[in-house]
Protein backbone atom coordinates (compact mmCIF):
# COMPACT_ATOMS: atom_id res chain seq x y z
CA UNK A 1 0.00 0.00 0.00
CA UNK A 2 1.39 3.23 -0.71
CA UNK A 3 2.06 5.64 1.82
CA UNK A 4 -1.14 8.17 0.79
CA UNK A 5 -3.13 4.66 1.04
CA UNK A 6 -2.16 4.41 4.39
CA UNK A 7 -2.76 7.93 5.36
CA UNK A 8 -6.32 7.52 4.20
CA UNK A 9 -6.65 4.30 6.07
CA UNK A 10 -6.66 6.69 9.11
CA UNK A 11 -9.58 8.47 7.77
CA UNK A 12 -13.29 7.41 8.05
CA UNK A 13 -16.93 8.93 7.83
CA UNK A 14 -18.79 9.46 10.65
CA UNK A 15 -20.42 7.03 12.63
CA UNK A 16 -24.06 6.40 11.59
CA UNK A 17 -25.68 7.79 14.73
CA UNK A 18 -24.15 11.51 13.77
CA UNK A 19 -26.44 13.94 12.26
CA UNK A 20 -26.34 14.78 9.06
CA UNK A 21 -23.46 17.79 8.25
CA UNK A 22 -25.35 20.76 7.14
CA UNK A 23 -24.81 22.64 3.83
CA UNK A 24 -25.25 26.00 3.23
CA UNK A 25 -24.60 28.25 0.18
CA UNK A 26 -24.21 32.31 0.21
CA UNK A 27 -25.41 33.88 -3.04
CA UNK A 28 -23.60 37.29 -1.92
CA UNK A 29 -19.87 38.51 -1.73
CA UNK A 30 -19.10 37.56 1.57
CA UNK A 31 -16.50 39.72 3.75
CA UNK A 32 -13.84 38.13 5.24
CA UNK A 33 -14.04 39.25 8.68
CA UNK A 34 -17.55 38.62 8.78
CA UNK A 35 -16.55 34.77 7.17
CA UNK A 36 -14.31 34.59 10.06
CA UNK A 37 -16.27 35.64 13.19
CA UNK A 38 -19.16 33.12 11.99
CA UNK A 39 -16.50 30.14 11.40
CA UNK A 40 -15.05 31.32 15.26
CA UNK A 41 -18.95 31.34 16.85
CA UNK A 42 -19.29 27.54 14.62
CA UNK A 43 -16.40 26.23 15.76
CA UNK A 44 -17.36 26.99 19.51
CA UNK A 45 -20.48 25.39 18.92
CA UNK A 46 -19.44 22.35 17.44
CA UNK A 47 -16.85 21.63 20.16
CA UNK A 48 -19.39 21.96 22.87
CA UNK A 49 -21.89 20.12 20.98
CA UNK A 50 -24.70 22.72 20.94
CA UNK A 51 -24.16 23.15 17.18
CA UNK A 52 -23.73 21.20 13.98
CA UNK A 53 -21.55 20.00 11.45
CA UNK A 54 -21.29 23.12 8.87
CA UNK A 55 -19.93 22.92 4.99
CA UNK A 56 -20.54 26.86 4.20
CA UNK A 57 -20.07 27.44 0.21
CA UNK A 58 -19.45 31.06 -0.09
CA UNK A 59 -17.58 33.80 -2.54
CA UNK A 60 -15.38 36.38 -1.24
CA UNK A 61 -14.27 39.95 -2.58
CA UNK A 62 -10.84 39.96 -4.10
CA UNK A 63 -8.43 39.46 -1.17
CA UNK A 64 -5.00 38.19 -0.09
CA UNK A 65 -4.87 36.36 3.01
CA UNK A 66 -1.93 35.10 4.82
CA UNK A 67 -1.10 32.03 6.79
CA UNK A 68 0.65 31.16 9.58
CA UNK A 69 3.89 30.06 7.30
CA UNK A 70 3.73 32.88 4.96
CA UNK A 71 6.70 34.56 3.97
CA UNK A 72 6.34 38.51 3.42
CA UNK A 73 8.54 38.91 -0.01
CA UNK A 74 6.01 36.26 -1.65
CA UNK A 75 3.27 39.42 -1.16
CA UNK A 76 4.17 41.24 -4.40
CA UNK A 77 2.15 43.93 -4.61
CA UNK A 78 0.72 44.68 -0.81
CA UNK A 79 -1.68 47.54 -1.88
CA UNK A 80 -3.59 45.83 -4.55
CA UNK A 81 -6.21 44.62 -2.59
CA UNK A 82 -6.70 43.83 0.93
CA UNK A 83 -4.70 41.74 3.40
CA UNK A 84 -5.58 39.70 6.34
CA UNK A 85 -3.40 37.69 8.41
CA UNK A 86 -5.08 34.28 9.18
CA UNK A 87 -4.44 31.32 11.64
CA UNK A 88 -4.88 28.55 8.76
CA UNK A 89 -2.17 27.04 7.94
CA UNK A 90 -0.06 27.68 4.71
CA UNK A 91 1.34 30.87 3.04
CA UNK A 92 -0.30 33.75 1.15
CA UNK A 93 -3.71 32.86 -1.30
CA UNK A 94 -6.19 34.58 -3.05
CA UNK A 95 -9.84 34.65 -2.51
CA UNK A 96 -12.36 37.09 -5.56
CA UNK A 97 -15.48 35.76 -6.96
CA UNK A 98 -15.40 33.31 -9.55
CA UNK A 99 -13.75 30.99 -6.29
CA UNK A 100 -15.89 28.77 -4.75
CA UNK A 101 -14.45 29.30 -1.35
CA UNK A 102 -15.48 26.07 0.82
CA UNK A 103 -15.42 26.55 4.83
CA UNK A 104 -15.30 23.35 6.49
CA UNK A 105 -16.34 23.12 9.79
CA UNK A 106 -16.02 19.40 10.97
CA UNK A 107 -15.94 17.30 14.43
CA UNK A 108 -12.72 14.93 13.75
CA UNK A 109 -13.82 13.30 16.73
CA UNK A 110 -16.65 11.76 14.88
CA UNK A 111 -14.15 10.21 12.41
CA UNK A 112 -10.95 9.75 13.30
CA UNK A 113 -8.36 12.48 14.67
CA UNK A 114 -5.32 12.57 12.54
CA UNK A 115 -5.24 15.73 10.48
CA UNK A 116 -3.00 13.95 7.73
CA UNK A 117 -5.73 11.69 6.95
CA UNK A 118 -8.22 14.82 6.74
CA UNK A 119 -6.18 16.90 4.91
CA UNK A 120 -5.82 13.61 2.01
CA UNK A 121 -9.34 13.03 2.03
CA UNK A 122 -10.33 16.65 1.19
CA UNK A 123 -7.91 16.32 -1.21
CA UNK A 124 -9.51 13.19 -2.62
CA UNK A 125 -13.05 15.20 -2.44
CA UNK A 126 -11.65 18.32 -4.66
CA UNK A 127 -10.23 15.90 -6.76
CA UNK A 128 -13.55 13.60 -6.97
CA UNK A 129 -15.17 16.56 -8.01
CA UNK A 130 -12.80 17.95 -10.28
CA UNK A 131 -13.12 14.61 -12.39
CA UNK A 132 -16.66 15.29 -12.86
CA UNK A 133 -16.27 17.98 -14.83
CA UNK A 134 -13.88 15.85 -16.93
CA UNK A 135 -10.57 17.29 -15.34
CA UNK A 136 -7.85 15.13 -13.74
CA UNK A 137 -6.58 16.54 -10.65
CA UNK A 138 -3.50 15.31 -9.09
CA UNK A 139 -1.94 15.82 -5.47
CA UNK A 140 2.08 16.19 -4.95
CA UNK A 141 3.41 14.67 -1.52
CA UNK A 142 5.78 17.89 -1.32
CA UNK A 143 2.85 20.63 -1.76
CA UNK A 144 -0.75 20.78 -0.40
CA UNK A 145 -3.33 21.37 -2.86
CA UNK A 146 -4.40 20.33 -6.08
CA UNK A 147 -2.64 20.54 -9.38
CA UNK A 148 -3.54 19.84 -13.09
CA UNK A 149 -0.99 18.75 -15.57
CA UNK A 150 -0.32 21.01 -18.84
CA UNK A 151 1.19 19.64 -21.50
CA UNK A 152 -0.10 22.35 -24.15
CA UNK A 153 1.69 25.07 -22.08
CA UNK A 154 5.13 23.21 -21.56
CA UNK A 155 6.57 19.45 -21.02
CA UNK A 156 7.02 20.35 -17.59
CA UNK A 157 3.96 22.48 -16.67
CA UNK A 158 1.72 22.10 -13.99
CA UNK A 159 -0.98 24.82 -12.64
CA UNK A 160 -2.46 24.85 -9.42
CA UNK A 161 -6.36 24.52 -9.58
CA UNK A 162 -7.39 24.20 -5.82
CA UNK A 163 -5.80 25.28 -2.65
CA UNK A 164 -6.14 23.82 0.94
CA UNK A 165 -5.45 25.56 4.39
CA UNK A 166 -7.14 24.38 7.48
CA UNK A 167 -6.62 25.19 11.64
CA UNK A 168 -8.33 22.63 14.10
CA UNK A 169 -9.12 23.62 17.74
CA UNK A 170 -10.30 20.57 19.92
CA UNK A 171 -10.47 18.62 16.67
CA UNK A 172 -12.70 20.87 14.96
CA UNK A 173 -11.66 22.06 11.62
CA UNK A 174 -12.01 25.44 10.19
CA UNK A 175 -10.93 27.37 7.11
CA UNK A 176 -10.43 24.83 4.48
CA UNK A 177 -10.63 25.16 0.41
CA UNK A 178 -10.78 27.36 -2.56
CA UNK A 179 -11.67 26.01 -5.98
CA UNK A 180 -10.74 28.27 -9.22
CA UNK A 181 -13.87 28.20 -11.34
CA UNK A 182 -13.51 31.75 -12.98
CA UNK A 183 -11.43 33.97 -10.79
CA UNK A 184 -9.96 36.66 -12.18
CA UNK A 185 -6.00 34.93 -12.54
CA UNK A 186 -4.56 38.15 -13.27
CA UNK A 187 -5.56 38.50 -9.63
CA UNK A 188 -3.19 35.83 -8.43
CA UNK A 189 0.20 37.64 -9.67
CA UNK A 190 -0.10 40.21 -6.61
CA UNK A 191 1.49 36.82 -4.89
CA UNK A 192 3.23 33.99 -4.90
CA UNK A 193 0.96 31.95 -5.08
CA UNK A 194 1.27 29.19 -1.51
CA UNK A 195 5.38 29.92 -2.12
CA UNK A 196 5.27 28.36 -4.92
CA UNK A 197 7.12 30.41 -8.31
CA UNK A 198 7.64 27.00 -10.30
CA UNK A 199 4.07 26.84 -11.24
CA UNK A 200 1.52 28.58 -11.96
CA UNK A 201 -2.29 28.96 -11.66
CA UNK A 202 -5.40 28.22 -13.34
CA UNK A 203 -9.52 27.07 -13.17
CA UNK A 204 -12.08 24.97 -14.94
CA UNK A 205 -13.04 27.97 -17.54
CA UNK A 206 -9.00 28.72 -18.02
CA UNK A 207 -9.14 24.89 -19.05
CA UNK A 208 -11.35 25.63 -21.54
CA UNK A 209 -14.77 23.97 -19.31
CA UNK A 210 -18.11 26.12 -19.68
CA UNK A 211 -19.51 25.24 -15.88
CA UNK A 212 -20.55 27.92 -13.23
CA UNK A 213 -20.60 27.91 -9.32
CA UNK A 214 -23.99 26.75 -9.14
CA UNK A 215 -22.12 23.64 -11.31
CA UNK A 216 -19.67 22.99 -8.84
CA UNK A 217 -21.94 23.23 -5.83
CA UNK A 218 -23.72 19.83 -7.18
CA UNK A 219 -20.41 18.14 -7.72
CA UNK A 220 -18.95 19.12 -4.53
CA UNK A 221 -21.65 18.08 -2.50
CA UNK A 222 -22.40 14.60 -4.18
CA UNK A 223 -18.32 14.01 -4.16
CA UNK A 224 -18.28 15.31 -0.24
CA UNK A 225 -21.43 12.65 0.64
CA UNK A 226 -19.26 10.24 -0.48
CA UNK A 227 -16.34 10.17 1.58
CA UNK A 228 -17.62 11.96 4.45
CA UNK A 229 -21.47 11.40 4.78
CA UNK A 230 -24.98 12.56 4.37
CA UNK A 231 -25.76 16.01 4.27
CA UNK A 232 -28.71 18.69 4.80
CA UNK A 233 -29.49 21.91 3.19
CA UNK A 234 -29.89 24.96 5.50
CA UNK A 235 -29.49 28.87 5.15
CA UNK A 236 -26.92 30.60 4.90
CA UNK A 237 -25.60 32.74 7.85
Amino acid sequence: MTERGQILKGFHPATPDCPPVEWAVSDRLIPYDTAIAEMERRVGGIADGTLAERIWLLEHPPLYTAGTSANTSDLLTPDRFPVHKTGRGGQYTYHGPGQRVVYVMLDLKRRNADVRAFVAALEDWLISALWEHHVRGERREDRVGVWVRRPDQGEDREDKIAAIGIRMRKWVSFHGMALNVEPELDHFAGIVPCGVTRHGVTSLVDLGLPVTLADVDLTLRHTFEALFGPTVSVAAP
